[in-house]
């Protein structure tokens, strides 16, 4: 049976309900040369979810499932397949109502993001680069275990609260007319692109892919989901977005709702994050960065605007990789 989409009064239940878990990001204005002050018109304003506990925008989507577990779903235990931000997010939430946390992690995981996972109490289990692997392990310990699985973003649950970081956007920033969201299996992009045009129908929204793993990009544009394998999706550096294929849920709300999906390079990707840094002092992970280099580089394939809202989706760089993109001499 198709399901609905989700309603703006389930996004407002999910904020009433993390409110105590997850922060209302600051939107902070980035003064980024040429695009706003010097005699233009835009504004560009950073949606900063970076500064959540966790440093990433995973935590409002876990927490949104989580607290809705019943008293024998949390004594079984949960567990999700995530490459780090979702560990975290699925690792809070669980610590925070007392359920046994089990995550399924890539081998290529950032260290930065094992590490704080496992100091939240969560146990991981590693498995191969591939996302279809980390999924068929979770399978197999849910069969073995009885553990709720919170999947990673084709979840209704999951969804709503992601969206409320839409929600958020249009509350603060009335006014806004263009919001840009990092996509890759889309749990972010479809619970802000479902916020916004309910809210703000006028506003577009545009989802920001690497072109090293745009399988949501080509999926988009051919109007049918495609998977990417492991082998391309792996090769940005944006660890964040290297899901092979959008969810189904996810994807029919960004049929639904999002007006367009542009894609960066690995070396814009590294550029807006030196930009975000030096306009803001704000801290992005690659996966955080890519809002920001549609902006900074692909203003020709966006719709014009006048004040525009990227999403620095997390913050949980490698101090080694961060130094070397700050500090790196381009032409």
């Amino acid at each position: 049976m198709e399901q609905s989409l989700v309603s703006i009064e389930e996004i407002r239940e999910a904020a009433a309900r993390i409110a105590n878990i997850a922060i209302q990001a600051p939107l902070i204005r980035a003064p980024f040369p040429g695009l706003s002050g010097h005699g233009t018109t835009k504004e560009i304003y950073l949606k900063a979810e970076s500064l959540q506990p966790i440093g990433a925008f995973k935590i409002r989507g876990a927490a949104n499932k989580i607290l809705q577990l019943s008293k024998d779903e949390i004594a079984r235990g949960v567990i999700t397949y995530s490459s780090g931000n979702h560990a975290q997010g699925v690792a809070y939430a669980a610590r925070a109502v007392g359920a046994k946390a089990v995550i399924v992690m890539p081998s290529n995981a950032p260290a930065i993001k094992r590490a704080a996972t496992k100091a939240m109490g969560a146990e991981i289990v590693d498995v191969g680069v591939a996302s279809s692997e980390r999924l068929a392990k979770s399978d197999e310990l849910v069969r073995a275990h009885g553990y709720v699985v919170i999947p990673p973003y084709d979840d209704r649950q999951i969804i709503a609260g992601q969206a409320t970081c839409g929600l958020e956007i249009v509350e603060e920033l009335p006014q806004v007319d263009l919001v840009l969201s990092p996509v890759s299996g889309g749990g972010l992009l479809s619970g802000v692109a479902t916020a916004v045009k309910q809210l703000s129908p006028r506003t577009k929204v545009y989802g920001v892919e690497p072109e090293l793993a745009a399988d949501t990009a080509e999926s988009f544009h051919k109007g049918h989901i495609v998977t990417w394998g492991a082998e391309l999706t792996s090769r940005t550096i944006a660890d964040g977005l290297r899901t092979q294929s959008v969810g189904e849920l996810n994807f029919a709300h960004i049929q639904a709702f999002v007006d367009g999906i542009v894609t960066v390079t690995e070396a814009e990707i590294r550029a807006a994050m030196r930009a975000i840094v030096a306009a803001t002092r704000l801290i992005p992970e690659p996966s955080g960065a890519v809002a920001a280099a549609a902006l900074l580089f692909h203003g020709d394939e966006l719709p014009p605007y006048t004040t525009a809202a990227a999403i620095v989706s997390g913050g949980n760089v490698d101090p080694a990789l961060l130094a070397e993109v700050l500090t790196e001499v381009t032409a």
